[in-house]
Parts: structure tokens; C-alpha cells; sequence
């Protein structure tokens, strides 16, 4: 498989792909395994969506909330199998052409006007969950001051902190970070981002636990949280699928995930045992985070389980938990943030192949680091994509409302309709077959569930904004 790829890069079948990648890139040798995905995986899936789980299944209640989580588990799983198997396509003279990208999967099989369509809605998606998690960062942030505070002077004092100052600082952060080559260079950060995703993620669930055992009975009901009219309990329960669908695919980034697996064994299999391992894990630790979450707290259940101060002792492993959340978000942005730098490094450097700025590159030596080589539309470039999510995150600082817009928003295009019809095109299924009409009709069900989820959350955004 290995060496095929190498002669699927040479066909001419490539065309704009080859001209849009430098041979740097086209040289890169790939060394990633089953688990540095997996790693990758969980970076981008566990997130700060499963901090706001617990608040999702008490709008759903106790029959709804488990039911939506396992549903999107499941569409989750189908769609990245689906997906995985659009790594390589088809070509007559050398085999395969490697997709190292969402959008050149999309350029190949569903054309130009597709892939525009895909692009933008892909790249907002990511630079949406930028914003996403600029704002969770925060809130973490200030929930490591506040715990401090209540611990010094009671539940009661009036402990307020502002958000901006530790978005600037998250921000700052982020710029140096985004001066990572690629995916290829990250695997060092992804593999420490899953492992305090891991650890936040246990430290909800077995606080949770310990509530309910100091409770001395699980709280909540099969209908979720009471709210005063029929049409607020519509719209909290739209916002919580957007919550869901936001906590679980990761679609828009499988397919560069998938170009830095070495081949053999072939990269959609590892992609499929990746995913199912991820997913797996992902589930099992949303279960216990959003149902635990849930039975402690009833009606009262915050929105993010950490941030929200259901829990205010012991202090310092509620400060211990943010502190992680911070740390996994470092490396999570910089998940979904490399797709984008990506494509804008390719895309100038085809565009003015000529051009110093675009093109050239400086080696830096810094003491105690390795020599690091600087190109100048990288840092400017980054660095404004980076000052803009920052801003944005600034004026609309709103966590449940964003995370369930993001997730309505990009669920269904994204994590259903461009994976099923290049299925389609990969496998030759012909309409009205029965495995046609098969995922037709479950592309059909995810649309209606993103189309109520997105009302829902827009309604919500508008709402806090007014407020």
C-alpha cells in the first residue's frame, strides 16, 4: 500500500491536488499508528462538550438524555466508518489518489461546486470551535479563582471575575502553539491533551457519584428539568441535541487524521478500529459525565459541570479539573485550528510560488530549544486567525448557546451528507437500491434533528444576547 500511494501521487490524475502541495509535503513520511489517532481522535472529540452533558440530559430527562447520547454515538460511529473508506480513491492508472484532506475528498468525488459548499461550511466549523473553546478556557480560568474564593471566604461572597483578561491570555497562548508546522508535529500535543481530557473527564464522573452518594438518592425525573411554558421546554431541549451533536463528530478532521497513519496495515482499517475505539471510550465517559451530572444536581444541574460550582469541595480538585480542561484545550484548538493553517499554506504557496513572503523560510535558534524555522505569512497569518477567534469569543462569551449552535450547525452537512454521497461514489451504489435507500433515509433523520437543534440554538444565542 505504501509504495502504491507513493505511485498514486505521481498520476496525472492528480492534477490541482499536486500543483496545491509543496514537496516538502508530498515527501512527508507518515509514522502514525492506531493509537497516536486514537490520541488525535480524542483530542478532538472530548472536548468542552462534555462538560455541558450533565445540563443536555436534564433538559432530556432520564428517557430522552441517555437515548440522544447513544443515538449520536451511533451516527457518529457509521458516518467516520463511512468517511474512512474516502481516504484513498479510485484511479485506473496507479491504483489509488490519497485525500489528505476533507476538502480534496470533496473536490474528487462531488466536483468544485461541492467542495466551495463544504469549504466554507468546514472552515467556520473550525474556526467556530476556536471561539467554542477560547470561551470554555476562560470559564475554566475562572473557575480555578473562583473555587479559591469560595474556599477562603464561603459559598455565599461574591466572588466575580471577568472573562477577557484570561481570553487574552489563552489567546497569547495559542499564537505561539499555532506556530506548529502540522498535524505531522503534534502528536506530542494531542497525546498530552487526551490525557487530561481523561483526566477532567474522571474527575466530573466521580464527583458526581460522590454527590449522589452524599445525597442519598439520584435526583431527576424521566421528563427533564420543569421549566414555566411548553415553548421553553422546546427550546431547551433543541439547545441540548445541539450540545450533543457539538460533543461528538469529528468528521471535519478524520480525513487529516487519517494522512498521518503509515500503511501497512491500510489506513482506513486503523481509521475504523481508531474511531471505534474513540468512540467507545468518548460514550462511556459522556454516559457517566452527563447521567452522573444529572442524578446529583436535579432541576438545579449547571451548565458546565466543573465551571458552573455544583461542586465547591475539594477545592483543589476542582482546581486540579479546570486546570486540565485548560491544558486539553491548548492542544484541541490547535486540533482544529491546523486543517485551516493548512490549507491557507497550500493554497498561497500555489497561487504565488514566486513570493518570499509566502515561500521563504528563516531558522531561528532559541536557547534550550530546537532550531525552528520561521515563515512569515505563517505568523501573520496565524496570528490574526488566532486574534479574531479571541475577539469573537470576547463578545459573545455565552458557553451552552455557542456549544449547541456549533454542533447544529455543522452536524448534518458536515458529519452526514458529504460522507454518505461519496460513499455513494466510492462504493458505485446506484439510486433506490436498498443501500441507497438505507442511508438516504438515515441521512433524512439527521437533517430533521440538526434542522430543530440549529432553532433551537439560535434561539438561545439571541436570547442570552438580548438578556
Amino acid at each position: 500500500m505504501g509504495d502504491e500511494g507513493e505511485a498514486a501521487e505521481k498520476s496525472p490524475l492528480l492534477g490541482e491536488f499536486l500543483k496545491e502541495a509543496d514537496e516538502s509535503e508530498r515527501k512527508i513520511i507518515r509514522t502514525g499508528t492506531l493509537w497516536t489517532a486514537v490520541a488525535h481522535v480524542i483530542t478532538g472529540v472530548i472536548g468542552s462538550g462534555v462538560l455541558s452533558l450533565g445540563w443536555s440530559v436534564a433538559q432530556l430527562g432520564w428517557a430522552g438524555g441517555p437515548i440522544a447520547l447513544l443515538f449520536f454515538a451511533g451516527v457518529t460511529l457509521v458516518q467516520s466508518s463511512l468517511l474512512a473508506d474516502c481516504y484513498r480513491s479510485p484511479d485506473p492508472e496507479c491504483g489509488h489518489i490519497r485525500n489528505r484532506s476533507y476538502m480534496e475528498a470533496i473536490k474528487l468525488n462531488l466536483g468544485k461546486k461541492q467542495t466551495w459548499l463544504c469549504g466554507l461550511l468546514q472552515y467556520l466549523s473550525m474556526y467556530g470551535t476556536g471561539i467554542a473553546y477560547t470561551i470554555t478556557t476562560s470559564t475554566s480560568m475562572r473557575a480555578i479563582k473562583k473555587s479559591d474564593c469560595y474556599h477562603k471566604e464561603g459559598h455565599e461572597a461574591p466572588c466575580a471575575y471577568g472573562d477577557n483578561f484570561y481570553m487574552l491570555m489563552f489567546g497569547l497562548v495559542q499564537i505561539v502553539f499555532s506556530q506548529i508546522p502540522d498535524f505531522h508535529n503534534m502528536a506530542w500535543l494531542s497525546i498530552l491533551a487526551a490525557i487530561m481530557s481523561f483526566s477532567y473527564s474522571f474527575i466530573g464522573f466521580a464527583l458526581g457519584i460522590a454527590k449522589v452518594i452524599g445525597n442519598g438518592r439520584i435526583k431527576g425525573g424521566i421528563g427533564g428539568i420543569h421549566v414555566a411554558t411548553p415553548a421553553q421546554k422546546v427550546w431547551r431541549v433543541s439547545q441540548a441535541l445541539g450540545d450533543i451533536a457539538f460533543a461528538y463528530p469529528y468528521s471535519i478532521i478524520l480525513l487529516e487524521i487519517e494522512d498521518t497513519l503509515k500503511s501497512p496495515p491500510p489506513e482506513n482499517k486503523t481509521m475504523k478500529k481508531a474511531s471505534m475505539i474513540s468512540i467507545f471510550i468518548t460514550t462511556f465517559f459522556y454516559l457517566c459525565c452527563g447521567c452522573f451530572g444529572y442524578a446529583a444536581f436535579g432541576d438545579d444541574t449547571p451548565g458546565n459541570l466543573l465551571t458552573g460550582f455544583g461542586f465547591y469541595e475539594p477545592y483543589w480538585l476542582i482546581d486540579f479539573a479546570n486546570a486540565c480542561i485548560v491544558l486539553h484545550l491548548i492542544g484541541g484548538y490547535q486540533v482544529y485550528s491546523q486543517p485551516v493553517f493548512s490549507f491557507v499554506d497550500r493554497w498561497f504557496s500555489a497561487k504565488f510560488p514566486n513570493n518570499g513572503f509566502v515561500n521563504n523560510f528563516y531558522r531561528i535558534k532559541l536557547p534550550l530549544l530546537p532550531p525552528y524555522r520561521l515563515n512569515l505569512l505563517r505568523l501573520c497569518f496565524r496570528t490574526l486567525y488566532v486574534a479574531t477567534t479571541t475577539g469573537l469569543a470576547m463578545f459573545f462569551p455565552y458557553f451552552n448557546q455557542v456549544l449547541g449552535l456549533l454542533g447544529a450547525f455543522n452536524f448534518w452537512p458536515l458529519a452526514i451528507y458529504f460522507p454518505v454521497e461519496m460513499y455513494f461514489i466510492q462504493r458505485k451504489i446506484e439510486p433506490w437500491t436498498k443501500g441507497w435507500i438505507v442511508l438516504q433515509s438515515f441521512s433524512a433523520v439527521c437533517l430533521l434533528v440538526s434542522i430543530f437543534a440549529l432553532v433551537g440554538s439560535v434561539e438561545g444565542v439571541l436570547a442570552e444576547k438580548l438578556s
